[in-house]
């Protein structure tokens, strides 16, 4: 797993845009900038719906103020999902969203979670992190339900 002081893996997110899914990478996401990556188990999933991504999106502007010039929701899922839930949870012009549909970059960091008896897949354990140009700064892993750990309200104190 990925620890404090680590550089991220250089992999190739999808991105919805208004021409539809295109190639983002590593470098053009971190290099160069402060970034709280989050990331969950699954775009319209209940918790990462109702709680996660909210939170967020009602803190970018604090989270922001505080000299973070990207917020992003990754999630191991295709873009045209990802598309859709920031529509849908009017969190698009706030939240960057990161479609890691095979799971590339999740299994870079060791963020592994198998929900395969579930019916899920290969999905993201459920954490937030913030990076400075590339390299972890701090990792807040949810290792019980819900979102006190990586929720916006925590890694508000962190910054």
């Amino acid at each position: 797993m990925i620890k404090v002081g680590d550089h991220l893996p250089n992999v190739t997110f999808t991105v919805m845009t208004s021409d539809g899914p295109k190639p983002k990478t590593t470098d053009e996401v971190f290099k160069g900038k402060k970034v709280v990556l989050f990331a969950l188990p699954g775009a319209f999933t209940p918790t990462c719906d109702r709680n996660h991504l909210p939170s967020y999106r009602d803190n970018a502007a604090a989270i922001k103020a505080k000299g973070v010039d990207t917020i992003a929701c990754l999630s191991v899922n295709d873009a045209f999902v990802m598309g859709a839930w920031a529509k849908a949870s009017n969190a698009q012009d706030v939240v960057e969203f990161l479609a890691d549909g095979s799971g590339v970059f999740t299994m870079g960091v060791g963020m592994v979670l198998d929900l395969t008896e579930r019916g899920m897949g290969i999905r993201s354990k459920r954490y937030s992190m913030l990076v400075e140009d590339g390299v972890v700064r701090t990792i807040n892993l949810e290792e019980n339900a819900g979102i006190a750990m990586s929720g916006a309200e925590n890694i508000l104190t962190q910054l």
